[in-house]
């Protein structure tokens, strides 16, 4: 038979790891596996090789266990997309909408994708790419958002909004997100955008503290092309990819997101829905 191996991915510096760590690697080997963790689980594993992120990919997994939080769960996310390998994450943070397994949940969750009772859920991303003079200088795929922002002291931005080439909007704010139904519940729900649905094929973009009260976030369909054109900036603005990676943009930049070839397949609770997530997450309240 074959060696079945499962990649561990971690958040660095988080105390709770230094015991959970390896219980959860013995447990997984207990159970058949090879494990192989990254550089960060190397922190807490150090007697045991250690992988770069971006190549425990090739070594095909079945799955990755991410323990962190959200931010640990996108950078794996956008590592691992174009593998289409199944990501289990495993909350040691504070809120954790995409790492929405409890750190009490972690053994009866793995008994679970051992046994196959648990569901895979396909998430679309956002991909987008920087316009400069006509050439292509970055581009990116995200899980959650592009955001073009400025930086605390900056002046108000000011940009234009294209959907499929066709003109919605000129725009002055603090700057603009444009993100998947799974990042609806981050920085867009934050900045007023709408919670949407993960299985609805759809981009929100939301505007940032705009100057005008008129203008609102607006839901399209994903298979539109959203291009934001970048009219003034102040000399310190950016474009920043699920919060993690980014670039400054300046004036006369093009900034345009489509929907990525690209998709995440998390693995989640079989009985446990979207909206049972926001409820729990968001303190809604029970039945």
């Amino acid at each position: 038979m074959p060696v079945k191996t499962v990649a561990i991915m971690s958040k660095p510096s988080q105390p709770a790891l230094e015991r959970v760590a390896p219980e959860v690697a013995d447990w997984l080997r207990r159970h058949g596996y090879e494990v192989l963790i990254d550089q960060e689980t190397g922190s807490y594993l150090p007697s045991h090789p250690a992988l770069p992120r971006d190549e425990l990919a090739a070594k095909k997994p079945e799955f990755v266990l991410v323990l962190g939080g959200d931010g640990t769960m996108l950078a794996a996310a956008r590592a691992l997309a174009e593998a289409k390998i199944p990501v289990l994450g495993v909350n040691l943070g504070t809120l954790g909408f995409l790492t929405e397994v409890s750190l009490s949940e972690l053994y009866p969750t793995l008994e679970a994708v051992v046994e196959n009772r648990c569901a895979v859920e396909v998430r679309s991303m956002l991909h987008c790419h920087l316009m400069r003079q006509g050439e292509r200088v970055a581009h990116f795929d995200a899980l959650n958002d592009a955001v073009i922002h400025k930086s605390a002291m900056a002046r108000i931005l000011e940009f234009e909004i294209r959907v499929d080439d066709r003109f919605v909007a000129s725009y002055r704010a603090d700057g603009l997100i444009v993100a998947t139904p799974t990042g609806s519940t981050a920085y867009s729900l934050a900045a007023g955008g709408p919670v949407v649905s993960p299985e609805v094929n759809a981009f929100i973009i939301t505007p940032i503290s705009p100057h005008m009260l008129t203008h609102r976030p607006v839901v399209v369909k994903d298979s539109r092309i959203v291009t934001i054109l970048v009219n003034a900036t102040p000399e310190e603005a950016f474009l920043t990819v699920d919060g993690q990676v980014g670039i400054p943009v300046v004036e006369g930049d093009h900034i345009t997101c489509k929907k990525s070839a690209r998709e995440v397949h998390l693995l989640r609770h079989a009985d446990r829905t979207f909206f049972d997530v926001l409820r729990m997450k968001l303190k809604w309240g029970e039945r």
